[in-house]
């Protein structure tokens, strides 16, 4: 798992290094040559944005295409003022209310948490 601040290698040539809120990468990818001290040369399994009040909807949206288009599985858009998580994939996007389960379907097997835990309801 990474945290915010953590830089991802996404494109080379020119080189691209994007920072996330969180990423997780399965174990089995990451080796001691793909992680610099800043950033890492793999591209993440999970990401998970949290939208600010500030941030612009088409900057989210960008935002998620770039990590689909960079080969990120699973993308979680958390918007903690509707109290809702937007699940994206490359070719669909799902929206989960607090009464929903969020998984982390076959890209995180086993994992489930309900969405009104999240936001700590």
């Amino acid at each position: 798992m990474y945290a915010a601040e953590t830089g991802f290698l996404i494109a080379e040539n020119p080189d691209t290094v994007r920072a996330l809120d969180f990423a997780f990468i399965q174990s089995s990818r990451v080796t001691p040559e793909t992680v610099a001290p800043t950033w890492v040369s793999v591209i993440p399994d999970l990401v998970l944005e949290v939208v600010s009040t500030g941030d612009r909807e088409t900057e989210v949206a960008s935002k998620t295409r770039m990590w689909l288009d960079a080969g990120v599985g699973l993308v979680w858009v958390v918007y903690p003022a509707r109290r809702e998580i937007v699940i994206h994939r490359t070719d669909s996007a799902t929206t989960l209310a607090e009464t929903d389960t969020l998984t982390g379907e076959d890209v995180v097997p086993g994992f489930a948490l309900p969405v009104a835990e999240v936001f700590g309801s």
